[in-house]
């Protein structure tokens, strides 16, 4: 196409040029055969020849120039001018796509989207707005007169500032009713959280761009997150739509199905809200796995927040202490110590250690018991919570061995649940252990855990002895665990033996009762370090295994400076007793005691007696 034209541009050129020459010629030729003429007086000024053939050159070269003119704007610069002509008619909107919804194990909506609208404005067309308009907008808006003016004026843009965000459709709707110039209504979407509260710390919640600020819709966020659409539309001077281009649909972000079930939680949640409020405690948690998949059923924090209005999160409120906060565990740590001497056959259940006088000294360190009990078998050791008796058993191991093992429980590890801020805690190397501190690691001081550690670390004791990863999201039913054997099969089934003799009279938590469902349990209380040095205040916890005969769940409770009561046994157990029963009976958790028969009552007595 351009040689095309290019060529024809030069035979026009060419046949000027001839034409010019040529009239040139003739005009010589014709002055030569004018016969002579004397001068006329009447002509003073005669005009040259010559300035003919100047202006019709100066014509030609300015058709040139035009024609010059054209092939460029045509052929070299036609993008240019097409993409300026499209910024004036033009525009591409951008279409969000829809964010995946949260959903329990059973397909209970937690986290959705729902359509909303944002209110801003024009402040350049505000200027000489009727004020009681204003104050209505404010009154609709739920805002001082005076606070909206401030937000209008201190605009860090001159034409556009929001002024509310996530606002309903009758909001947005009485906003346009008031029809102000200046004043828009811009489209969003705003999540919502039906279980508010009890779910916060899990579901998280997202910012104003609806991304994911904390928990899940922080975790899964790219996950969740739609694909952004576009459509490409013509608008005549007025703005307005008058034709479409093309479109490119926008992609939902994809459903995040988790472990939990929301019947269990609820449950969970209230049961520790009620135990925060009747210990004056300062804050608690609960975990709730099972034994069999790794999958959390089960993880409440108090205090909370509600996701759903953004004036309740703080700090304090959206830490997920399940994860982050660490604690020495106390005595909820023993039983590993003594699960590993009796997997080497340094004990069995009945091997007597002395603990009297209730005092033991090592090196320049004394620890002690909190009664005097002398005599005890390690199943005693583990049911009356002696720590001289732990830290005898623990001494007869290898620094490096008892290390490996705790290392191997996942202790000093951060948990790989695929969940934000989760915390490795605090175990320092078995090579650098002193007596005293191999001793008073085994009963848990010294040493930092987080509750899903704890948690983890108790799936070897509840399994044949090996550990599995935990997981908040819902694992395939067919999808085969692959767990660390960290013990014996026949070491994790005598170890919930004896610790079954912890809820029994005599043991550290005998008011755990879970009606027809045996337990193994440890309680654990821990005084807190502050400054470098242990105070008064406390951390009572208390994980336990129910049933203990055929596990099927693992419920850690920990309770954070309670101020009635003190200990694991009186402040956590309680909750345990509670979050362990609705658990078993909203999943439909055979009974494993002997004389429980379905029925109960008069049934139970009769089928007991036969």
């Amino acid at each position: 196409m351009k040689l095309r034209f290019l060529d024809a541009l030069e035979r026009f050129l060419l046949m000027v040029w001839e034409k010019i020459i040529g009239a040139i010629m003739r005009d010589r030729q014709a002055k030569k055969a004018e016969p002579e003429r004397e001068a006329d007086p009447l002509i003073i000024i005669p005009i040259p020849k010559y300035r003919t053939y100047v202006a019709f050159g100066l014509i030609v070269l300015m058709f040139v120039i035009l024609a010059c003119r054209a092939f460029y704007l045509q052929y070299v610069t036609t993008d240019f001018l097409q993409n300026q002509g499209e910024q004036r008619f033009a525009r591409t909107i951008s279409i969000e796509g829809t964010r995946g919804e949260i959903l329990d194990r059973n397909g209970v909506v937690l986290a959705s989207s729902q359509p909303c609208r944002s209110i801003w404005a024009d402040p350049s067309f505000l200027k000489d707005v009727d004020p009681e308009k204003m104050k209505a907008l404010a009154r609709i808006l739920n805002m001082k007169y005076t606070t909206l003016m401030k937000k209008i004026r201190q605009s860090s843009s001159p034409n556009f500032t929001y002024l509310a965000r996530s606002q309903d459709l009758d909001t947005a709707e009485a906003v346009r009713q008031l029809a102000i110039p200046g004043i828009g209504i811009s489209p969003e979407m705003r999540r919502q959280y039906p279980d508010g509260p009890a779910m916060a710390h899990i579901v998280g919640y997202t910012g104003w761009d609806d991304r994911g600020q904390e928990g899940v819709e922080l975790a899964r966020d790219r996950v969740l997150s739609g694909q952004r659409g576009a459509r490409r539309v013509i608008r005549d001077r007025h703005g307005r739509i008058v034709d479409d281009v093309w479109a490119k649909e926008a992609l939902p972000g994809q459903d995040v199905s988790l472990a939990i079930d929301s019947r269990v939680q609820f449950i969970a949640y209230e049961a520790l809200k009620r135990a925060i409020d009747k210990t004056q405690a300062k804050a608690g948690a609960v975990v709730v796995a099972d034994v069999n998949t790794g999958e959390i059923i089960a993880l409440a924090n108090a205090p909370t927040y509600d996701p759903n209005d953004r004036s309740t999160v703080r700090f304090e409120r959206v830490r997920n202490r399940v994860l982050t906060d660490q604690f020495e565990p106390g005595s909820t740590m023993k039983p590993f110590a003594i699960a590993k001497a009796l997997d080497m056959g340094i004990v069995d259940p009945l091997t007597t250690i002395q603990t009297a006088p209730g005092k033991l000294t090592i090196g320049d360190r004394t620890i002690g018991d909190t009664h005097d009990y002398g005599l005890l078998t390690v199943a005693e050791i583990v049911s009356k919570s002696s720590n001289i008796g732990t830290a005898k058993i623990a001494l007869e191991i290898s620094p490096q061995t008892l290390y490996d093992t705790y290392s191997e429980l996942g202790f000093g590890k951060a948990p790989h649940i695929g969940f934000p801020g989760a915390t490795s805690g605090r175990l320092r190397p078995g090579k650098s252990w002193r007596p005293v501190e191999q001793a008073t690691i085994s009963y848990g001081h010294g040493v930092t855990v987080s509750l899903m550690q704890m948690v983890r670390a108790y799936t070897a004791l509840a399994r044949n002895g090996d550990v599995i990863d935990l997981t908040l999201f819902k694992r395939d039913a067919n999808e085969k665990l692959q767990g660390t054997q960290v013990f014996k099969p026949e070491t994790a089934r005598r170890m919930r033996a004896m610790m079954m003799a912890t809820v029994k009279k005599g043991g550290t938590a005998s008011n755990v009762n879970v009606a027809g469902y045996s337990v193994a349990g440890k309680t654990g209380t821990a005084n807190k370090v502050k400054n470098g040095q242990y105070t008064r205040d406390v951390v009572a916890s208390f994980v336990g295994i129910v049933p203990a005969t055929q596990p099927r769940f693992i419920v850690a409770v920990m309770v954070d400076e309670p101020k009635k009561g003190r200990y694991g046994g009186l402040v956590a157990a309680p909750v345990f007793n509670e979050v362990a029963q609705g658990a078993l009976r909203t999943l439909m958790v055979s009974p494993d005691e002997r004389n429980v028969v379905a029925g109960g009552g008069l049934l139970s007595k009769v089928k007991a007696r036969q």
